[in-house]
């Protein structure tokens, strides 16, 4: 397969860590933020990452902006699309997994579609059609109690078929086991085919498998088993300078893993400030207190501000603001934020969550960037071509160590 690889991940986080997987494995690539103008001018690469919020919108939005993120990669002469989703399958009854899926198959010539949210290096593996993290069903782990997408059921095919009118196959474990051919003899002529994969031998055999399809979709496991079956060169080397000068860390995921990594840093006794909506429902206002407060410090070890909340108090906070309304203002407030420390000196931004990474993003008005040394597997620091931007580690709100974000924003 020759010719670019495009990528539209559905949020930031994910979009950094796939972009990981294609340059680990031999690919020179890009990241930008939206979708960048036609004018936009690229250096050398072979594949593009687009990094969108479309896992949480409306189901129309979330299609209209993965067309238009799809037709700029298609006029930059990307030969294959790979639809990054996360690897928890983070999604509704009614999508966007499967709306999107639908519109990229619909823009693009008929094939199977091979897909799988498998990404073992962050302990998701796909069994017999279900889906675990680490070694427990996902219907049994936090991501049950997750905010805005709750994972009830475990079953991918059950799962993905609500969300679509496509027929939706599975390929279990022991066809997988028994190699290339066999996989390829029960692969459907069309539609979206479900495969177990328990290894990163799995993975690589998946990515030779599709390795010539229009479409691809998956976790950052099967995107790494992709780009090592396109690659024609060794991997470029890892960027090993982490990016030095003053921290903060932003938090505003709920996750199980963030919640344990905010606690880590309240333990270290580092300076802490928790921005409640409720008691101050105004961003602008909510804001400037947090700001206030970091101006009021004396030390030099990187501070948190964070709006991460257990699932009780985050349901007492979403009662009584309302779901939408207590996301609106922490994104805004916590853009304002990391805009505020910005300009008071801050070059390291750590951010805990895809909806967090996105408010961060946009309010400093990044752009494209450059991908940098992993903090963890598949959270990289990245650092924007615009070198007035701080660096920043977007972090998943599922990944990394408990330490991460103490050790991430340490000197």
């Amino acid at each position: 397969m020759t010719g670019v690889l495009g990528a539209i991940a559905d949020d930031f986080t994910g979009a950094t860590d796939v972009a990981v997987a294609f340059r680990r494995g031999g690919l020179r690539t890009l990241l930008f933020f939206g979708v960048p103008p036609e004018t936009e001018d690229l250096p050398e690469h072979d594949a593009v990452v687009l990094a969108l919020k479309s896992r949480s919108i409306p189901v129309d939005e979330a299609v209209s902006v993965s067309l238009e993120a799809l037709r700029w990669l298609r006029n930059r002469e990307a030969e294959q699309i790979y639809f990054k989703y996360c690897s928890t399958f983070d999604s509704t009854p009614r999508g966007n997994i499967g709306p999107v899926l639908d519109a990229l198959s619909r823009a693009l010539p008929p094939g199977t579609v091979v897909t799988t949210p498998s990404s073992p290096e962050h302990g998701r593996t796909q069994y017999q059609g279900y889906l675990f993290v680490g070694d427990t069903l996902l219907a049994e782990s936090p991501m049950r109690d997750h905010p805005a997408t709750p994972m009830t059921d475990s079953y991918l095919p059950r799962l993905l078929r609500a969300q679509t009118h496509t027929p939706v196959a599975l390929i279990t474990h022991d066809v997988v086991r028994r190699g290339e051919a066999a996989v390829r003899e029960t692969l459907a002529s069309d539609g979206y085919v479900l495969v177990d994969a328990v290894t990163e031998d799995d993975l690589r055999l998946l990515g030779r498998i599709a390795v010539d399809a229009p479409l691809v979709a998956g976790a950052a496991g099967l995107a790494a088993g992709l780009a090592v079956a396109r690659a024609s060169a060794a991997p470029p080397p890892v960027a090993a300078r982490t990016p030095e000068g003053p921290a903060a860390v932003l938090s505003g995921s709920c996750s199980a893993r963030t919640l344990e990594q905010v606690a880590v840093m309240l333990r270290l006794g580092r300076p802490a400030h928790r921005l409640d909506p409720v008691e101050t429902p105004d961003p602008d206002d909510l804001a400037a207190s947090a700001l206030t407060w970091y101006d009021s410090l004396t030390g030099g070890v990187a501070p948190l501000i964070y709006s991460s909340l257990n699932p009780a108090d985050l349901k007492r906070t979403q009662d009584k603001l309302g779901v939408a309304r207590s996301a609106e203002v922490l994104e805004k407030a916590t853009g304002l934020i990391a805009a505020g420390l910005a300009a008071r000196g801050v070059r390291r931004l750590v951010a805990a969550g895809g909806e967090t990474s996105g408010a961060i993003v946009t309010a400093l008005g990044v752009r494209g960037s450059v991908i940098g040394a992993e903090a963890a597997p598949g959270v990289p620091w990245i650092q924007p071509v615009d070198e007035r931007h701080p660096a920043l580690l977007l972090k998943s709100g599922n990944f990394g160590d408990e330490d991460l974000l103490a050790t991430a924003s340490g000197s």
